[in-house]
């Protein structure tokens, strides 16, 4: 059966080169006539590959929705497996740009916009030569401001 069919697609294929091209009659004839053959000739390859490439993209085109309706029923389905997500760095400027595309000229600085918080330094106590303040501190009067100082 096999043989058969291929016979069959063999003679079908010589049957219809034969009425696309004619068999050439290239003795006796002038340069003019071969001219003129081969803008036709010419011609021909041109329709057909028009027609070749008309159905090529057909094809593509159909190719394409079958697999969008493969893809939409695999959905409908639920067995769909979610892939693991990466986390990518991206600049504000690539979010951006990809948000409003080219029309997107200005650059933002976000870190600018951001509230800034003043840290309160602790007092650090003045640091005094110690013999000044034992000087100070002798006598009656030094003690009584470190009482006064205690209370």
């Amino acid at each position: 059966m096999l043989d058969t069919e291929k016979e069959e697609k063999r003679v079908e294929r010589e049957n219809t080169l034969n009425e696309r091209v004619p068999p050439l009659q290239l003795p006796g004839l002038s340069v003019q006539q071969l001219q003129a053959l081969c803008k036709d000739l010419h011609r021909k390859i041109d329709v057909v590959d028009e027609e070749r490439y008309d159905v090529a993209a057909k094809v593509a085109k159909n190719d394409k929705e079958i697999e969008n309706l493969s893809q939409k029923m695999f959905e409908l389905k639920g067995n769909m497996k979610r892939p693991n997500l990466k986390r990518v760095k991206v600049s504000s400027e690539a979010i951006l740009g990809a948000l409003f595309g080219s029309k997107h000229k200005e650059s933002f600085d976000f870190k600018a916009n951001l509230k800034t918080v003043k840290k309160e330094e602790d007092k650090k106590e003045e640091v005094t030569d110690w013999r000044k303040n034992v000087e100070a501190m002798s006598g009656m009067q030094g003690r009584k401001k470190l009482f006064d100082g205690g209370q």
